[in-house]
């Protein structure tokens, strides 16, 4: 990563350089991420050369297994389809409003001091890496999503780029008791995204944020009128009420049917759907998040669902446990437009590894 990136750093030009750096840590910046097409802070892709966008991809490459890079790269080019299914307009206030140039790289500090950070990001992507030390020391929030989540392909198989998030936690929901169903349920109606949404802390009581504050900055008046009756739309469509936005409101305890209530069969399909989360990072990084639900690890976590258990249909769930966080959701576009993302509860953006308090953090920043 810090060969890729000093590389590329020196390319840049003095206003592309501007663009894409900034000190260490930059905390208030650095910890800001999104999935929305919004601007992600940055430089964006369609500002490089064909040769500084090729070593972009090879960053990727550096901090993604291989599954994990191939499915990066396709969520990117998934705008073009989007574009398609959007009949080809202008949006959000842009003259393609899905763009697959609009991808973002920020570096944070310099590459190979002591401490330093990169992010990357667009529509569906948000990839986040701190280094201290020479030691990746955090690889969360990890988000990544597809939209549409399943398109078809020329004879018999769909194109569905997160497949694996789904059939998987599916497959384990079905395997489920009624006993052990109704305490995983939380609600009939699923949220129209991610409850814990973009935020760069999650505390006790969180609700779904709606559409307009999943964005960076404040959104010009009419764009602003268009997101939020989109959003009012969405959830009259849905029929989510107050009381299921409450039944599915984070908390640090968590909620759902805990695995400890559950068969060495069910341990492994959840290990199985673990796997669709923690393999997005190289098979080195990521067999040291393994470890933690090896044998009785898996105990710790809890799962909870909301919406229909059958395919086709509006969905959501959430792994958590000590401090991990997975949340994904499938409801928009009539259950065709997925959501997924990995996060460490009290180490996104490297907060542990760096010796910081996240709650000390979130109290300056949010109080």
């Amino acid at each position: 990563m810090s060969d890729v990136v000093g590389g590329l750093l020196e390319s840049l030009d003095a206003e592309q350089r501007e663009a894409a750096t900034w000190s260490f840590p930059a905390t208030d910046e650095r910890e800001l991420w999104f999935y929305t097409p919004t601007d992600h802070g940055g430089l964006a892709l369609s500002a490089m050369s064909a040769s500084q966008q090729q070593q972009v991809m090879q960053l990727l490459a550096a901090g993604l297994s291989e599954a994990g890079y191939v499915t990066a790269s396709i969520v990117m080019a998934q705008e073009n389809l989007l574009d398609r299914i959007e009949g080809w307009g202008a949006r959000f206030g842009r003259e393609r409003g899905r763009d697959p140039g609009l991808y973002y790289l920020s570096v944070f500090g310099l590459p190979g001091s002591d401490a330093w950070a990169w992010r990357f990001g667009g529509h569906h992507l948000s990839l986040h890496y701190t280094i201290a030390g020479g030691e990746v020391v955090s690889t969360t929030p990890c988000f990544l999503g597809a939209d549409p989540a399943s398109s078809p392909l020329l004879g018999p198989h769909l194109h569905r780029p997160l497949a694996g998030v789904e059939d998987l936690a599916r497959e384990l929901v079905h395997s489920l008791t009624t006993a052990q169903r109704g305490l995983a349920v939380l609600s009939p109606v699923a949220p129209s995204d991610l409850v814990t949404s973009n935020r760069s802390v999650v505390s006790d009581g969180d609700r779904m944020l709606p559409l307009p504050e999943v964005w960076r900055g404040r959104l010009e008046a009419a764009l602003l009128g268009r997101m939020a009756a989109a959003q009012t739309a969405i959830d009259a469509k849905s029929g989510i009420t107050d009381g299921d936005h409450d039944a599915l409101a984070f908390t640090t305890r968590p909620k759902g049917l805990s695995m400890a209530a559950c068969t060495s069969d069910q341990h492994e399909i959840m290990r199985a759907l673990l796997s669709t989360y923690l393999d997005r990072i190289p098979p080195e990084l990521a067999a040291e998040e393994h470890v933690k639900f090896a044998g009785a690890g898996v105990e710790s976590l809890s799962l909870a669902w909301a919406g229909s258990i059958e395919a086709g249909q509006p969905h959501y769930y959430r792994i958590q446990g000590v401090d991990l966080l997975v949340e994904y959701d499938n409801t928009q576009r009539d259950a065709n437009h997925v959501h997924s993302v990995w996060r460490s509860l009290g180490d996104d953006f490297g907060r542990a590894g760096l010796g910081g308090d996240p709650l000390a953090d979130h109290y300056a920043h949010d109080h």
